[in-house]
């Protein structure tokens, strides 16, 4: 459902149509999701954007500070929501909101990121860390969104590791783009933009996106491990998958050969797991 203009009337009329838009139940979110990775159905593939829709719209306005067209920010969470249609497994037994939160926001962010440069945006870790941290942080010391206090400042410099100046000039560009949720999204509506947005989730949404990622890793690694001779398989458990490491000198006893030996087995079958799980990695960006 795309937005076709940036302005408040296309945003109002946007707002209406995915008003009833509603979330789907575990049942119903799994039976479109293992249709659409049978047959890439256009039918399943719609079922879960539409019912995905207000996810977006939450996430983008959290982005909104950054002085952009909310509808660009709408769009362009659309865009991560499609490619995490397209990338979800129903197998791990996670909600599709979870795993597609994270590729709302990094294809936000990258946006953001993009439009910014232009006005010489810093590119180190830390300016960036700033970028996306600065409303956080001075919403948890009370400070006014337009405004900061000298202390504000210090404290945030420090803990990001930036310059003083380049905390308050960050913060008289974002200051500039913050948005009101109090307004109607239409003359025949008493609907507030507020009204989409649920309360924040976002640190629930990054445990359960860590989750999400720390299965996948191990699924791959089991697969890895399963393209090992039983020996090999057997030296990698006992020396990095068991809660006490085994010595060398133990498993050399155990297969009766050198500690020598051990450690080659384990070094040549570190490598190959390393390639195995590479090459999934790989599979799964296409």
């Amino acid at each position: 459902m795309a937005i076709q203009e940036n302005n408040y009337n296309s945003i109002s009329h946007y707002m209406g149509k995915i008003k009833h838009c509603q979330p789907l139940s575990f049942e119903k979110e799994q039976e479109l999701a293992k249709e659409y990775v049978v047959s890439k159905s256009k039918r399943a593939e719609r079922g879960l954007t539409q019912a995905h829709l207000k996810l977006v719209v939450k996430i983008a306005h959290s982005y909104s500070g950054y002085g952009l067209p909310l509808a660009e920010l709408i769009q362009e969470g659309n865009i991560g929501l499609l490619n995490a249609i397209k990338k979800f497994d129903p197998e791990t037994g996670y909600r599709l909101s979870t795993y597609a939160s994270w590729w709302i926001r990094a294809s936000i962010q990258e946006y953001v990121l993009q439009s910014f440069s232009m006005v010489k945006l810093g590119t180190t870790a830390a300016q960036k860390k700033l970028f996306f941290n600065l409303k956080k942080m001075k919403s948890r010391m009370h400070e006014m969104e337009e405004s900061i206090s000298p202390e504000a400042v210090t404290n945030i410099a420090q803990t990001l590791g930036v310059k003083e100046s380049e905390v308050m000039e960050m913060n008289m560009r974002l200051s500039k783009g913050i948005q009101s949720l109090n307004v109607t999204m239409g003359e025949d509506s008493d609907t507030e933009m507020q009204d989409f947005i649920v309360d924040d989730t976002a640190n629930q949404e990054e445990i359960y996106s860590n989750k999400q990622q720390y299965t996948e890793k191990h699924k791959m690694l089991s697969n890895a491990l399963e393209t090992l001779k039983p020996r090999e398989q057997d030296i990698i458990k006992a020396r990095h998958l068991s809660e006490t490491t085994e010595t060398l000198e133990s498993l050399g006893i155990r297969y009766d050969v050198s500690k020598e030996r051990i450690r080659q087995i384990e070094e040549a079958a570190m490598a190959k797991i390393k390639v195995n799980v590479a090459k999934q990695a790989s599979t799964r960006l296409i």
